[in-house]
This record gives structure tokens, C-alpha cells and sequence, in this order.
């Protein structure tokens, strides 16, 4: 089969996939597919994370209460789309951004402050953190596939007359840059200037891999080796993340597994 999608996954992981076939196709992808693996654990680990956090006690009309807040701030259309986000299986099935965005909310930059009226407590700040921890680390984590594959790529991929395809890593590029993108604000909002400087690098240089021809020329892909060589950017991003996967650990040891 080809690659399975974020939302194929998801329901792999939900066991929504409704065809026996299917879901016998995924495991055999998976088996066999060393990058397709390693997103779907990461997938795995965010998800864990998520179900893992304690749900804050609402009252029934709480959510009434966040409508009324939000709404005039959005247009109609927009109006549409908040609801349809509201419902949970559909919010975390649009992929990989659920848990970008779901980092973003708990940064404190979607969800609306509570009124003195509300007497529930936010999402405690451990397993904020935690969250967030993952969902980085994992960021990184594919950050630093995708640079590895372009700095080793002379040796293993095949020269041909049009040179190197690098189209498989220009999409992982893409698809990463929104996510640094998001990561590196939320990053600046909770003054982590350290992991703020990695990520700007490593936009950039994502930008410039997403941008690239295609094809390259054996004289192209060793410039694009070179600048990522000099930056020292793979270096850098291997030693943030796993910075991030100790306090991560570090994290999951106090922080709250639930109400009892």
C-alpha cells in the first residue's frame, strides 16, 4: 500500500479502521516501513500524553460560557468551523496539527482565561509541560531524520539524470515548518530562549530544503550538505532534543497521573 495519512493512523491507533484488509495492509506497512514507523510512534506518544492529562470538572454550562466569549471574534464561516473542532474525535483526527495546536491551547494561547465565576483549575503547569515536552521531542526527533537522510543522501541515494530526488524530504520539510513555526512561538512565550535559538535555525534551514529543486545536481546537494554542515544545525538539534527527552522524563516523574 502507499504511505498511510495522519488521519489513517489516527484511526489505526483508535481501532476506527473498519476493513479487516485494511488494517492488515497498515501492520504490514508498518513492519516494513522504517519512516512510517517511527510516525506512528511518535503519533502514539503525543496521543498517550494527551489521554494521560487530568480533565478539569466543568460545570453544564461551561462550554455555553466559551462560546459566548470567542464568538464575537469570529466570522461566520469561522463560527462553523470552532463547533465542528469542539467535538473531540473529529478535533484530534486532523492529524498531525491536533497536537501542534492542542500544544498551542495549552500555552494559554487559544483557550479563553477563566472568569473569577469558574472555580475549575487550568490543566496543572507539570503536565503542561509535559505535553509540550513530547510533542517537541518528537518534533525534533523527525527534524533530525529528515536532516540526516540530506547530509548522508551522496551515499545512498542514485544518481540519475536528473540528479537526486529529494521530494520525499522537501514534503517532510513542509510539513515540519509550520509545526517549528508553532513550537518556536509557544517557546518564546514561556521563555525558553535556548530552544528558541534551535528552532529559528532550524527553520530556516527547513525553509531553504522546502524551497530546493526537486532534483539536485550532485554540485546542489553538496552545497545544501555544506550549509547544513556549517551550521551545525544537526548537531544542535541533537543535543536540544535530547535535552527535551530528559525533562521530559523529568517531568512525567511530578507530574499528576489523574484524580483519584
Amino acid at each position: 500500500m502507499t504511505h498511510p495519512s495522519e488521519e489513517q493512523l489516527i484511526a489505526y491507533r483508535y481501532g476506527d479502521v473498519s476493513e479487516t484488509q485494511e488494517r492488515a495492509a497498515i501492520d504490514r506497512h508498518l513492519a516494513s516501513c522504517d519512516a512510517c514507523r517511527t510516525s506512528y510512534e511518535a503519533l502514539q506518544r503525543v496521543l498517550a500524553a494527551v489521554e494521560a492529562a487530568p480533565v478539569p470538572e466543568r460545570d453544564a454550562s461551561y462550554g455555553s460560557r466559551v462560546w459566548q466569549r470567542i464568538s464575537p471574534q469570529l466570522d461566520q464561516r469561522e463560527r462553523l468551523d470552532w463547533r465542528a473542532w469542539l467535538v473531540p474525535r473529529r478535533w484530534v483526527a486532523v492529524g498531525a496539527m491536533a497536537a501542534l495546536v492542542f500544544a498551542a491551547f495549552l500555552a494559554g494561547r487559544f483557550w479563553p482565561r477563566p472568569t473569577q465565576q469558574e472555580s475549575a483549575g487550568p490543566i496543572p503547569v507539570q503536565v503542561r509541560e509535559r505535553i509540550l515536552l513530547v510533542a517537541v521531542g518528537d518534533h525534533l526527533d523527525h527534524a533530525q531524520m529528515v536532516l540526516a537522510e540530506l547530509v548522508n543522501a551522496g551515499a545512498t541515494e542514485t544518481l540519475t539524470k536528473g540528479g537526486v530526488d529529494i521530494s520525499f524530504e522537501q514534503q517532510r520539510a513542509q510539513d515540519l515548518v509550520e509545526a517549528n513555526r508553532l513550537y518556536r512561538q509557544t517557546a518564546t512565550r514561556t521563555g525558553d530562549s535556548t530552544l528558541v535559538n534551535v528552532l529559528d535555525e532550524l527553520e530556516r534551514v527547513l525553509v531553504e530544503i522546502a524551497h530546493s529543486p526537486a532534483q539536485l545536481s550532485s554540485a546542489q546537494l553538496n552545497e545544501i550538505q555544506q550549509r547544513i554542515e556549517a551550521r551545525g544545525i544537526l548537531f544542535k538539534v541533537r543535543v536540544i532534543g535530547s535535552q527535551v527527552r530528559e525533562r521530559e522524563k523529568s517531568a512525567g516523574q511530578i507530574a499528576p497521573r489523574g484524580r483519584s
